[in-house]
């Protein structure tokens, strides 16, 4: 598993746990509500701002997706 599908599964447990949907996360984010779900699929090879949004919206520390 590369550090992108790695990523993406680890922010798709979190959003899980919190039970919200992509498009909430998304908002969230203030990302685009299509980009997500390539995120969670470790698709996308996103920047660090990205991911901190992400962190920020998930309520977690960066490292606890990483």
């Amino acid at each position: 598993m590369d550090i992108n599908e790695l990523f993406g599964k680890n922010v798709r447990e979190r959003r899980l746990a919190l039970k919200i949907s992509q498009e909430t996360l998304a908002n969230m984010a203030e990302i685009d509500r299509t980009y997500l779900p390539d995120i969670e699929k470790g698709k996308r090879n996103i920047s660090l701002k990205i991911a901190e949004k992400i962190a920020n919206a998930l309520n977690v520390p960066l490292k606890d997706l990483l």
